[in-house]
């Protein structure tokens, strides 16, 4: 019985050096397929690219196996990238699924050998009724391959299971080149960060794809002073407000200085209330646009540690982005 076995001491030394081989593995079989790519892959890659692009219906994948989970996954990106698409099991096709299936459709169909039983019924619907079909394979002369209007021909390359058995590096290679598929064709598309929110509204994803416009403080909210005006209302501005910072407008209302606790605390002293605002500001602060995406001032926040910046439209401000508003939402 498995439970009587006495399971063996594992060295750490070994397990490691065994996830460093698998990876190694798959390395290099990333690269071999980058190099085909850039060989005799890349007019048959650029030929499906067109037919997806020229269809007026959807991308059908299907698989079974590894193929199958990595055909899910490829489906998935294909629709969350502008390409409609959707998943049918190659055994479920036989039974009725290929009802989905129509002649506007392009159909991918995964296979490493090319020679997947369960794929016969989808390779022979495809033939009858004219559906261009897409075989994503590494055998040329695979029955898949011979059937199908464009080959995805993967280079052979070395399973990182020891025994050569389980799909580990051909998997990664088959979601890889599917990868590939989806960002070509929503770099051709012209798909835009936008038109990628309208998928993905939820989650952290999602409020990260919102424009600081969506999430400042404007209006009234803004904690604003003109120049010349005295500290000691520079700091009752900055308590009102609550944002930690203050704004320093010239006459004509654009932006040309900034107040902080970290400009108090280096100005301290018996004089600071009753001196000018233009004395302690810092001058020419970083600011935003109000069509930044919120992913994009994060990425800001980040790297200067500043924790506000003023939101400006020619120069004058429009509203706040605090650290605070991209917690509010779950993006920071």
């Amino acid at each position: 019985m498995m439970g009587s076995v006495r399971p063996q001491p594992v060295d750490d030394i070994d397990t490691i050096a065994s996830g460093i081989r698998t990876l190694s593995s798959e390395r290099a079989g990333l690269d071999a397929l980058a190099e085909a790519l850039a060989g005799p892959l890349g007019p048959s890659f650029a030929a499906v690219v067109e037919t997806i692009r020229a269809t007026e219906g959807r991308v059908v994948v299907t698989g079974v196996g590894k193929s199958g989970h990595v055909g899910v996954k490829i489906a998935a990106t294909l629709a969350s990238t502008g390409t409609p698409a959707f998943f049918v099991h190659a055994s479920e096709a036989s039974h009725g699924d290929l009802g989905m299936v129509t002649h506007k459709d392009v159909i991918l169909a995964i296979s490493w050998s090319g020679e997947t039983a369960e794929l016969h019924a989808v390779v022979e619907y495809a033939v009858r009724f004219r559906i261009p079909l897409v075989a994503m394979t590494s055998v040329s002369s695979s029955s898949l391959a011979r059937q199908a209007d464009h080959v995805l021909l993967m280079p052979r390359a070395e399973e990182a299971c020891p025994h050569g058995l389980a799909p580990t590096t051909s998997a990664v290679m088959q979601l890889a080149l599917g990868d590939a598929l989806a960002i070509a064709l929503l770099e051709s598309r012209g798909f835009s960060a936008q038109d990628f929110r309208l998928f993905h509204p939820g989650g952290s994803l999602g409020a990260s794809l919102h424009f600081v416009r969506d999430i400042m403080h404007a209006g009234e909210a803004m904690p604003l002073i003109t120049l010349g005006e005295p500290m000691h209302r520079a700091i009752v501005v900055m308590t009102e407000k609550s944002l930690g910072c203050v704004g320093v407008v010239d006459e004509a209302g654009r932006i040309v200085g900034i107040v902080t606790d970290g400009d108090l605390r280096r100005h301290l002293g018996p004089d600071l209330l009753d001196r000018p605002v233009e004395a302690v500001m810092t001058p020419r602060p970083r600011t935003i646009p109000p069509d930044m995406l919120v992913g994009a001032a994060i990425e800001l926040l980040n790297r200067t540690a500043i924790t506000a910046f003023f939101v400006v439209e020619q120069d004058r401000p429009i509203g706040v982005l605090h650290v605070h508003d991209l917690l509010r939402i779950g993006v920071a």
